[in-house]
């Protein structure tokens, strides 16, 4: 069910910071004065649209505080460089990582918004080099940008994406080093790692990772956890999610209620174990 005519959108976010961050993240604002589990990650982990998304799910069913650090259209960079969110998961019990996509974080190619990092700030010399009759003022996402990019030239293309995987790998191997304490790998998406996108397009989130990354930095962490949702929680589509009308094309591009409730369920035993 959506809620199409609620303007400003459906669902009361709550949204908090933390500390000294300047990040918003999803309230209500939690405490961490008891045992708790942090979890991070990006538009998914959120739980846009969402009204109790998977790191909701999990504290209610394990009877746990968990504080969810999930930013929309985060790239691994905003968790990096944010102390707070450092300090905060080094003293929960255990953190849970979302992996999250290597195109929002900024690279030899291009630079990002440090907190916003959907949004493309601009484009390295060795970027325009490669791409000379690209003018990329006409972009403001970091979608878009490579959307056309390959488009124009699948192998110029493929230098970009090979840098943007590799630099994925050097980033997560930093954040994870970072976080003392266990640590769970989350793999939550439409296809396993090794699978290749479903369509011809970039493909969805977490874009460009595969198995080789994945397992590049398996020996960083306490565990992994790969949750692909059925077909019937895929074929859900935007049903019991809550959107506003101008919401709809984003709502129809995330996964719904269903496939979070799988992905709580997946997650439970392995951080039972970890308690």
């Amino acid at each position: 069910m959506s809620y199409e005519n609620l303007g400003q959108g459906a669902l009361d976010y709550f949204p908090c910071r933390y500390g000294k961050s300047k990040l918003l993240f999803r309230g209500p604002r939690k405490k961490m004065e008891a045992e708790f589990i942090a979890m991070i990650g990006g538009t998914e982990t959120y739980g846009k649209f969402i009204e109790k998304p998977f790191p909701t799910l999990v504290g209610d069913a394990m009877e746990m505080e968990c504080v969810n650090f999930g930013c929309v259209t985060a790239g691994v960079d905003v968790f990096s460089n944010e102390s707070t969110v450092i300090e905060a998961c080094s003293k929960a019990r255990v953190t849970v990582i979302q992996a999250i996509g290597a195109q929002n974080m900024s690279n030899r190619f291009y630079a990002v918004h440090p907190r916003r990092n959907d949004r493309f700030l601009r484009a390295s010399t060795l970027m325009k080099t490669i791409f000379r009759e690209v003018d990329f003022t006409d972009f403001s996402f970091t979608k878009h940008l490579l959307t056309t990019l390959q488009t124009l030239s699948g192998e110029r293309f493929s230098i970009v994406r090979d840098e943007l995987k590799e630099a994925w790998i050097v980033r997560m191997k930093l954040l994870l080093e970072k976080i003392e304490g266990k640590t769970v790998l989350l793999w939550f998406a439409d296809r396993l790692p090794e699978d290749e996108p479903k369509t011809e397009s970039l493909g969805r989130d977490p874009l460009f990772v595969d198995r080789r990354m994945i397992e590049e930095i398996r020996p960083y962490v306490t565990g992994i956890v790969e949750v692909v949702p059925s077909a019937a929680a895929l074929a859900q589509g935007t049903e019991g999610m809550l959107y506003s009308s101008l919401e709809e094309p984003a709502a129809e591009d995330m996964m719904g209620p269903m496939a979070h409730e799988e992905a709580a369920r997946a997650l439970i035993e392995p951080l039972s174990r970890l308690l």
